[in-house]
């Protein structure tokens, strides 16, 4: 039977052979390929299970919907059913473990992260940023570091920004310019991240891996469905959250080497999304993780339209491959068509490139590595039914295994401890409350000292009349007394009495001697 046969059962090959992915060999990585309505994400879905049943933890993003119906029991019809017995394959409804998680934490738990986890590098990335932009991007992240400003959400980091420009100077003396241009694109890139919802992403608690990375009661590893359908509106928030998680995943776990069952595997739907525009310093830095994340036991699938969307620097890391059907009408897809049948190892039955445009919906070339980990020969393979449902769970469906989820509760509630935000609000506060004061006394010194100029003019004006005074009256002591010419009424009375006897006594003089005379 196909399901006792070592690894992951993909599906049988026209030579009737089973094409089966050996555990072992799953942290080589792999590629899942191919145009829109080929089954690709049915081919997802059925890996994603069978690493489940294997006690393999699964994390992949559900980019369309159709990813939720791993969570429910499936109902295959005739064609499924023909198909599974076509194979010899015992196909047993069942869904599988799945925990929801959205970024947004409407359609699964909230996943969040901090902006000092993700860092400048993909910070800038997510920002879109240009060269210059990202340096000073990297200047407010070492301010953050060497003052101990913690960064949790984007209120910390547009706080932050606020502050290295208003001390733009001193900080560009120790570091380099810091151009008030950049900052402001820096902070309109931030308005725009935010507006699409960006802003939910960054805060506590952030998710911590083991809670990802569970395995249940029954040995099955829990599948972890990201539901992506709002975030692929921001691609570049996408990307970057993806390319976080993979560094998060590298850098907690420890070093295994080659394990007999991966310890996690990760499918990166719409893959070309990383690297579209992508810097040389953010492709080094996918290169490096997915070539050194293999020794921790983590299997790296991407899944895309075209293997030509991955640089050969990553795609020569990939060793598992699955390839639907791809269609060469214009020149850059034939060229895509070429690159895709040449990274296969030659089938002598068929050419590969016709065989990559003759392929059927839920057809695939596959080819995987083997026990000495050689890529096996190119064979056209029909791919096996889903044991879990075909199509996507509905809002009830999706409540009741959220309601039964093991992270219930965990990182619904958000908290918001003291950071740089705070920090430096308090900073500003204590800085006004501060200059407050400051200039409240410099006004009652200015008030006290225009006070003691009016004192001191008063007194003056007081001293001044004081002394004018005293001088007035040292003059009049200084002058001879006068007396005075107004007559008193005895002076007046005595000089009446003596001017009548005066007159009657002359008189009587007179006519005595006139008499006297005129008598003789």
């Amino acid at each position: 039977m196909p399901d006792a046969l070592p690894g992951l059962f993909l599906g049988q090959s026209d030579a009737a052979q089973p094409e089966n992915l050996l555990f072992n060999r799953a942290n080589r990585h792999g590629v899942v390929a191919g145009a829109t309505g080929t089954g690709k994400t049915v081919t997802l879905q059925i890996m994603a299970q069978g690493f489940s049943d294997a006690g393999v933890p699964v994390f992949c993003a559900d980019v369309k919907g159709d990813l939720s119906g791993i969570s429910q029991v499936g109902a295959p019809n005739e064609k499924l059913i023909a198909r599974a017995t076509e194979m010899g394959l015992t196909l047993t409804p069942r869904a599988a473990p799945t925990v929801f998680w959205d970024l947004y934490g409407q359609k699964g738990h909230p996943i969040r992260t901090t902006v000092s986890e993700i860092g400048p590098v993909l910070m800038a990335r997510m920002l879109n940023l240009n060269e210059v932009q990202e340096g000073v991007l990297t200047v407010v992240f070492h301010v953050a570091d060497k003052e101990g400003l913690l960064l949790l959400d984007l209120d910390d980091l547009r706080s932050l920004l606020v502050y290295v420009g208003e001390n733009a100077e001193r900080i560009g003396r120790e570091v380099g310019n810091v151009a008030p241009a950049s900052i402001a694109a820096i902070q309109r890139a931030l308005l725009q991240v935010e507006q699409q919802g960006g802003d939910a992403f960054f805060g506590e608690p952030a998710l911590k891996l083991e809670d990802m990375i569970r395995v249940g009661l029954d040995g099955r590893g829990q599948v972890n469905v990201l539901d992506s359908t709002r975030l692929m509106n921001s691609p570049r928030l996408y990307a970057a959250f993806l390319l976080w998680l993979l560094s998060e995943l590298f850098e907690q776990l420890p070093e295994v080497g080659d394990p007999e069952k991966p310890r996690l595997v990760f499918f990166f739907d719409e893959a070309h999304l990383l690297f579209n525009d992508a810097p040389r310093a953010l492709l080094e830095k996918v290169e490096q993780v997915v070539r050194l994340i293999r020794s921790k036991g983590v299997g790296v699938y991407f899944v895309t339209q075209n293997p030509a969307d991955i640089p050969d620097s990553v795609l020569a890391q990939l060793g598992n491959r699955i390839q639907h059907a791809l269609r060469a009408y214009t020149p850059s897809e034939q060229k895509g068509l070429k690159a895709a049948s040449q990274s296969f190892r030659a089938n002598a039955a068929f050419d590969t490139a016709e065989a990559i445009q003759a392929l059927g919906v839920g057809e695939a070339l596959v080819s995987v590595l083997d026990e000495k980990g050689a890529p096996t020969i190119v064979a056209r393979t029909k791919i096996r039914p889903p044991a879990s449902r075909l199509g996507p769970a509905t809002d009830t469906e999706r409540a009741a295994v959220m309601a039964a989820s093991p992270v219930r509760g965990l990182y619904e509630q958000v908290l918001n401890r003291e950071s740089a935000a705070e920090i430096l609000a308090n900073r500003h506060s204590a800085a006004d409350q501060a200059e407050v004061q400051a200039k409240a006394q410099a006004e009652a010194d200015k008030a006290a000292a225009a006070q003691a100029k009016a004192d001191q003019k008063a007194a003056e004006a007081r001293a001044k009349a004081q002394a004018q005074a005293e001088a007035r009256a040292a003059r009049e002591a200084a002058k001879p007394a006068r007396r005075s010419t107004r007559e008193t009424p005895v002076e007046a009375l005595t000089k009446s009495v003596l001017r009548t006897a005066g007159s009657t006594l002359t008189r009587e003089l007179m006519r005595g001697l006139l008499g006297g005379l005129k008598r003789r």
